[in-house]
């Protein structure tokens, strides 16, 4: 969280809820699971609450949600500010015409997508996943929107991986998260 930003006493509790796996996928991954966050019906409404409250109110007419877990929480969040939510998707996943934006990996290159005309220039984004580790994929969803005439005013994620310098490679652009956790 910005260090401007006062704890919300609900944090610690969805903090709690969020599971942690060691050496998931592989040795040495501390893999954030939040499906068990999705089980506490309380702490996933505080979630859900703490970025409507956070972005109600704010203009914001787009919320593009990152493959997969972007799904589970920027639907939901579109709804309660009036906005409409724009799936950012791996490659071949979505039908009809898409626009593309490449991105590296540790390995290698992926590739983010959405459909042709989802979003109009001059429209104002919130961009949002369920974690920020390095930063690429949000660096890849925030090009895609900027390059068709979308603001985006802010990313917003469940968790940050602390050391793995997402944040940095954001630039300028503001990230909002709700939990810090050891990368």
């Amino acid at each position: 969280m910005a260090s401007t930003d006062k704890q919300d006493p609900r944090i610690p509790k969805i903090s709690k809820a969020i599971r942690v796996i060691p050496d998931f996928p592989k040795p040495g991954i501390l893999f954030q699971d939040i499906t068990t966050l999705l089980l506490d019906t309380k702490a996933f409404k505080d979630t859900i609450d703490l970025f409507v409250e956070r972005y109600r109110g704010k203009d914001i007419s787009v919320v593009a949600g990152i493959e997969a877990r972007g799904f589970i929480f920027g639907p939901p969040i579109a709804l309660a500010i009036g906005a409409k939510f724009v799936p950012m998707r791996k490659p071949k996943k979505l039908p009809g015409e898409v626009i593309s934006e490449e991105y590296s990996l540790e390995y290698g290159t992926d590739k983010i997508e959405m459909h042709v005309g989802a979003v109009e220039a001059g429209e104002r984004a919130l961009v949002i996943d369920d974690l920020i580790a390095t930063g690429g994929t949000l660096c890849a969803a925030i090009s895609l929107l900027e390059r068709v005439g979308v603001e985006v005013v802010e990313c917003a994620c469940v968790i940050e991986l602390d050391g793995l310098k997402g944040r940095e490679r954001l630039g300028d652009k503001p990230l909002f998260v709700l939990v810090n956790a050891a990368g």
